[in-house]
């Protein structure tokens, strides 16, 4: 193909993709999906590597470009069908994350899926929003080994009642996944009318040369990072169940074109619910050094050709079942980018930022007595790290989200909250020839009585600054004017107020006296 024929059919897959995330956002029930933005989807060739992803969440994207061929390859798909997963150790993140995938047929059989995944608030774990305190895996709610969920494009009933029966809200579940079956039918739709217009052998020798198109420009970004072992330890707050202090421990080999990341040194899995699987951290360490490449790079499998990965099993970053995981998706991998950056900073330390605000800063909560039943989910920015060309941004999703906030009217038109503080945490980026951006602060006032988890991090360990950049502020949390631990969770009466200070990113360069 000319380049400029590769550079229409790459758009024309990000468009499927595209597409698929406007069904999904138009037709979901639920503000987590519909308002908050908390899905992604992407397009895999019939081997099960990506070919294409629309701008979504990175922890979503890259943790299905590391698991999907294994997946894949154990099912015998026929047209129609739709699949199921949230296990985390057979290819999901943790089980509010339900991953949907459709085959696509074309002239000669098998060509591609299209797959979508979006974040549920009720899974059907034993605490509104499923983000629990947990020790265990079935702690944090229904867990989906792959299973059909249409067989011949027709709901299997039995299944999609087997889970939303677990729920709080069967009926807002059962219409968020029927928006995401939507969203595969939509994005199959495209995807064959691209495959027809092309024909199957063409689509296939399109997929290749995108593919070695990404690897050459992958390669040539590593080529830039000079060649060396650089090594980095960062830690963890600790996991809610009395383990503090918890390291990350990286190795990172440059060689030429190929870099190697090797996890040995990191803490063993935890009994809390930090751990995560291989994947999730497979997804970190990805998008460090997509961030590297050029912004051309197409997200495909060839993009991660020349990355190798090692994190030994039963370790923290490559946990065994039946592990807790719910925090590992979305705060131990928050940390893998903190280490990775801190490791490439021994390198190319005018390209690396000062660590940003490491925590995604969750809160889950909903109703636990009589009445409307209600879970509520949502992750909280806060300040992004500075670099040497730019002081860090203010209250920003940094990393491994990519979410939006809830808007205040939804938030209290929908639940029995009050919104009294959504303002810049002022003065909590570190200092620095170019100063972190600042974090947040959210105050919730309850309107009935409800339970809450917090599952947050950088309350103890600060985001650190760079090149003698200052570190920011560590973040708190508070209930009624008394501080609360990182993880933690419990019941709140009307009247009582939730308190979450988020923190700042660390600054850039050493300010001279």
């Amino acid at each position: 193909m000319t380049p400029a024929s590769l550079s229409i059919f790459a758009s024309r897959l990000d468009a499927v993709c595209e597409e698929m995330g406007l069904v999904l956002r138009n037709a979901a029930f639920s503000p987590n999906i519909r308002d908050r933005l908390d899905f992604s989807c992407a397009v895999f060739d019939a081997s099960g590597q990506l070919c294409a992803q629309a701008a979504h969440i990175p922890v979503h994207l890259g943790s299905m470009a590391f698991a999907m061929q294994d997946i894949v390859a154990g099912i015998d798909w026929q047209p129609g069908d739709q699949v199921m997963l949230n296990d985390p150790f057979l290819g999901g993140t943790h089980l509010p994350d339900v991953t949907l995938i459709a085959p696509v047929f074309g002239d000669s059989g098998l060509q591609a899926f299209v797959v979508n995944r979006a974040h549920h608030a009720d899974i059907g774990a034993a605490s509104p929003g499923s983000m629990p305190i947990s020790s265990r895996l079935d702690e944090e709610g229904v867990v989906i080994e792959p299973t059909h969920l249409a067989r011949g494009n027709v709901i299997v009933a039995e299944q999609l009642r087997r889970i939303t029966a677990a729920t709080r809200n069967s009926a807002e579940s059962a219409g968020d996944f029927a928006a995401q079956v939507a969203a595969n039918r939509a994005g199959a739709a495209r995807l064959g009318e691209l495959i027809a217009r092309y024909g199957s052998a063409m689509f296939a020798d399109a997929i290749t040369a995108l593919n070695a198109y990404a690897e050459r420009l992958a390669r040539e970004s590593l080529r830039d990072i000079p060649d060396g072992t650089y090594r980095f330890t960062d830690y963890l707050d600790d996991d809610g169940q009395g383990h503090r202090d918890i390291p990350i421990c990286l190795t990172l080999q440059v060689s030429g074109q190929q870099v190697s990341a090797d996890f040995t040194g990191t803490a063993a899995q935890v009994s809390g619910n930090v751990n995560c699987p291989l994947a999730v951290a497979a997804a970190a360490v990805y998008y460090v050094f997509r961030c590297l490449m050029p912004p051309q790079t197409p997200a495909c499998a060839g993009a991660f050709r020349p990355i190798g990965l090692h994190a030994p099993p039963g370790c923290l970053l490559n946990a065994r079942k039946p592990a807790a995981v719910a925090a590992g998706n979305v705060e131990t991998s928050t940390r893998v980018v903190d280490v990775v950056l801190g490791a490439l900073a021994q390198a190319i330390p005018d390209r690396v930022p000062a660590a940003s605000h490491g925590s995604m800063n969750n809160l889950a909560m909903g109703s636990t007595g009589p009445g409307v039943a209600w879970d509520y989910y949502e992750t909280i920015g806060g300040g992004m790290g500075a670099g040497r060309h730019g002081g860090g941004l203010d209250g920003r999703q940094t990393h491994m989200t990519n979410t939006l906030n809830t808007p205040i009217e939804v938030l209290e038109s929908r639940f029995p909250l009050r919104l009294l503080h959504y303002q810049l945490r002022r003065g909590s980026g570190g200092d620095g020839v170019r100063r972190g951006g600042d974090g947040l602060v959210r105050e919730f006032e309850f309107l009935g009585a409800a339970h809450f988890t917090l599952l947050t991090e950088r309350r103890h360990h600060a985001p650190w600054g760079s090149a003698g950049g200052g570190d920011a502020k560590p973040g708190v949390n508070m209930l009624n004017g008394r501080p609360l631990p990182a993880k933690c969770e419990g019941e709140v009466r009307p009247g009582d107020r939730l308190r979450v200070e988020t923190p700042g990113g660390g600054g850039y360069g050493k300010v001279k006296s």
